[in-house]
């Protein structure tokens, strides 16, 4: 199936519906689809209002109706995020929610008072119904058509790929200051499990919060993916969940306090500069070219984040392979995070890395 055609059985599936849903994966052109839609109901006094997850995002839609001659279309549309969506007026012709998996009860209250046609966009619909988001989901954007990650690949649209999973040891040296004194990793990590083992059952989420955070923040990881970029000759991202994880990994960096953030983008994407390190602000909604290989220092079990930064390296020649290198702490919740989050990934692509060997694979 080619994209048009594909583009236009989603069109066919959301035509007059009041609520749709449509979960295109990372190729497919969800945001073109979104365009081509608009474009079928514009006239001149239309007015559209397009729900984006980060500012960033809005460049993607109108650079997008430049390239595919829909510029007309831009004058029409109105963008807002999913944090101020609640500012905005309700008299709009259609509301499109990009990445609509991030709606939520709020959103949901919105689109009730607003009571008109909306069509929501992504790759990762949300996997349980009885999560806030799901139910936002279920009522507002029923799945009417699904074109997933390893149906693109096998079409063509999308490049193969690779995932190596490395296994690491949390480090057994004090190297973590805490109010009982300098703690190892293993302890720091033990200590917290021990907090959720024994929370109240209102306090357990709470405590599972603290814990992911505090292994979030270890060094372990960042001292390893340092090595590993090393290796790296090709065009390379790297995922982190901290700013000062992504300023050391990469002498270019991009997120929210680094006033360079937009040059090294730009750098990034014409290919000028070779590697780069990144918060989350660019697993979803931005497009990179030519992206090869891949490094991912957290996936936490997150049906949505995981598959995001993987689609960002699944944009090559359909002949080439992307290389997607996904660290994780070993005999921690973290194993079972990663197993969850790479549950609708192929198990013949992904593969256990020895951490032991002295050579990583390219």
């Amino acid at each position: 199936m080619t994209k048009d055609q594909l583009q236009s059985e989603c069109l066919k599936a959301i035509k007059n519906r009041k609520y749709s849903g449509a979960v295109l994966g990372t190729g497919a052109g969800k945001t073109l689809l979104g365009l081509k839609h608009m474009a079928s109901l514009y006239n001149e006094t239309a007015t559209f209002l397009v729900v984006v997850p980060k500012l960033p995002v809005i460049e993607e839609w109108r650079k997008q109706a430049i390239e595919h001659d829909l510029v007309y279309l831009i004058e029409s549309m109105e963008f807002t995020t999913y944090l101020s969506l609640y500012k905005q007026r309700k008299d709009y012709d259609f509301v499109y929610f990009d990445e609509c998996h991030n709606a939520k009860k709020k959103h949901a209250d919105w689109i009730r008072l607003y009571n008109g046609p909306v069509l929501g966009l992504t790759g990762t619909y949300p996997r349980y119904i009885s999560s806030e988001a799901g139910q936002a989901s279920a009522e507002f954007f029923p799945k009417v058509f699904e074109y997933n990650i390893n149906t693109a690949i096998s079409d063509n649209l999308l490049n193969n790929y690779k995932i190596y999973i490395h296994k690491l040891e949390l480090s057994t040296k004090k190297t973590i200051s805490t109010r009982k004194g300098s703690m190892s990793e293993e302890a720091h990590y033990n200590m917290h499990c021990n907090f959720v083992n024994n929370a109240r059952p209102s306090e357990v989420m709470m405590k599972r919060i603290m814990r992911m955070k505090a292994m979030q923040a270890y060094d372990t990881k960042v001292n390893y993916a340092k090595l590993l970029l090393k290796q790296q000759t090709k065009k390379t991202l790297v995922f982190t969940d901290y700013t000062e994880q992504a300023d050391k990994l990469c002498k270019n960096s991009y997120h929210a306090k680094n006033k360079d953030s937009k040059d090294n983008l730009i750098l990034f994407q014409s290919g000028y500069i070779k590697k780069l390190s990144a918060v989350n602000q660019l697993s979803e909604g931005i497009n990179i070219k030519d992206l090869e290989v891949g490094i991912i220092l957290h996936s936490y079990a997150n049906e949505k984040k995981l598959p995001q930064k993987i689609g960002r390296f699944l944009r090559l020649n359909p002949n080439d392979t992307a290389i997607i290198h996904i660290l994780c702490y070993n005999n921690t919740v973290d194993v079972d995070w990663l197993k969850k989050a790479l549950i609708e990934f192929k198990k013949e692509k992904i593969f256990k890395y020895d951490t032991t060997k002295t050579t990583h694979p390219a």
